[in-house]
């Protein structure tokens, strides 16, 4: 095997680093309706351009019987301002439960680039059929906002003796927030889950950037709103209030906030009105939502281990090499010296290197992340003991990193990469996240180098940071970071 670690990066940050998120809003209006005897139920999709395809990114929720949605569900992209980002937002009519596009009915989509966006904030635009021509008198909105602020709110929400609704029964309770925009109208943020039948509801703590959800002014007004859930869209009014992020965080765990929930037209009517029930704030925490670049530049190294269980130096008492040229002159000098046999067993070195992970988290600290990468040509002999060994693993800070060469049956690879299934042991005992990403070399054969390395290193950055969340680690040097 090889050995090699990431440096901590001692002088500036070059231009690779040079990328900001942005969070991207989106509102319809006048769409299209394609339903029969009620209005569209829309959903948007998001898609970018790569290698002149278009790749699907993200969907909002479903606003249903709603020609006009606003959705709560936002897309964060990752910004680079040296790239041309085409984007294209696609409007559909659900009709069915299924994730196939071609199943629901399509209501129209634009095309720009994010850079256009980021630009103007804010803009709206006609949507356009495939065939060119407007979508009827259908319109998108898309305003941008850089998360260049990386704390996030953590709310954990009530309510008490809330308005009864419903005829037969009482009420479907959901909230949701809203900030000021530019425009000095109400731009909604989030929406919690609707909770059945009830009017003293629970909702799930539900987490969100501060910058959504205040552009970072704690001090800044917001508006929360009560509504009692309706399956036709129709949402009946219940109540309103208007707070702060500030105000909101005197909540603590034993000592919940309190805010009266207040409809204008029953507080006019009635002398007596005291109000529509109670909102109640059980815990406001504010915290920072660190990247995978503030653990590296916080100190953090990364370990690379390229297979196998002997040391390709022929060095076992010292397997370490000089970076990547190291490791490259270790093969040239040592593959005329071997001959590759079967079988093709992938625990032991897994096992090996999860022995470094597991001592590494004795330092209770983000100080280490092991990366192993295994170049193969065949297929997994012991199956049973790699996925085993793979479950074990997930609860270590490491990643497995698996490059098939060949033509070979690699349908064991596809299934140790948990990106469409949780990964279980021969014993039933499910991964506890995804660490394996796969790659077949043959999809790559005459593309650039560098879309190789994309491909290989693609989920690794979202794994070193969800297992260092996992623990409760921030990076050795918060402040650098």
């Amino acid at each position: 095997m090889a050995y090699t670690m990431t440096p901590t990066p001692a002088g500036p940050v070059g231009s690779q680093y040079c990328v900001c998120k942005v969070e991207l809003s989106v509102c319809g209006q006048n769409l299209l309706d394609r339903d029969v005897t009620s209005k569209s139920d829309p959903f948007c999709v998001l898609f970018m351009e790569v290698n002149g395809k278009w790749v699907e990114l993200d969907r909002t929720e479903t606003a249903v019987n709603n020609l006009n949605p606003a959705f709560a569900k936002k897309f964060i992209i990752d910004y680079h301002f040296e790239e041309v980002q085409k984007l294209k937002f696609a409007l559909f009519d659900q009709d069915k439960s299924s994730m196939q596009l071609y199943e629901h009915d399509f209501l129209g989509e634009f095309s720009c680039t994010l850079g256009m966006i980021v630009s103007s904030k804010k803009i709206t635009r006609t949507l356009l059929l495939g065939n060119g021509k407007p979508a009827g008198k259908g319109m998108i909105t898309i305003a941008a906002q850089e998360l260049s602020d990386n704390r996030v709110i953590t709310l954990s929400m009530a309510g008490r003796k809330l308005d009864k609704k419903d005829l037969f029964g009482k009420s479907d309770p959901f909230l949701e927030f809203y900030k000021p925009g530019d425009d000095g109208k109400w731009m909604l943020v989030h929406r919690t889950e609707v909770i059945k039948y009830t009017l003293d509801p629970v909702w799930k703590p539900f987490t969100v950037p501060l910058v959504s959800l205040c552009d970072g002014d704690v001090e800044k007004l917001i508006k929360v709103v009560c509504y009692d859930y309706d399956s036709d869209g129709g949402h009946d009014f219940i109540g309103e209030f208007q707070t702060s992020v500030a105000r909101m965080c005197e909540a603590q765990d034993a000592f919940p906030l309190e805010m009266e929930c207040i409809n204008p037209k029953k507080q006019k009517k009635k002398k007596n009105y005291k109000n529509s029930g109670i909102i109640i704030v059980n815990s406001c925490k504010i915290t920072r939502d660190f990247s995978f670049l503030d653990y590296i530049l916080g100190g953090c190294q990364l370990m690379f281990t390229v297979s196998h269980e002997f040391a390709i130096n022929f060095n076992p008492t010292n397997p370490f090499c000089s970076g990547v040229e190291g490791i490259v002159q270790a093969y040239s000098a040592c593959l005329p010296h071997i001959r590759f046999y079967g079988p093709t067993n992938f625990s032991p070195i897994i096992n090996h290197v999860a022995r470094f992970a597991s001592q590494a988290t004795q330092q209770e600290a983000a100080s280490q992340y092991f990366i192993l990468l295994i170049i193969t040509d065949g297929v997994i002999s012991d199956m049973d003991e790699t996925r085993h060994a793979v479950v074990q693993a997930s609860k270590l800070p490491m990643s497995i990193i698996i490059v098939g060469v060949g033509n070979a049956d690699f349908a064991a690879m596809e299934f140790l990469d948990g990106d469409s299934r949780v990964l279980r042991s021969h014993t039933g005992e499910e991964a506890v996240r995804d660490i394996v990403q796969f790659v077949p070399f043959r999809d790559f054969r005459n593309a650039p180098k560098e879309t190789l390395a994309k491909a290989v290193l693609a989920e690794l950055p979202q794994q070193v940071v969800q297992y260092f969340k996992h623990q409760n680690l921030p990076p050795i040097n918060s402040e650098q970071a």
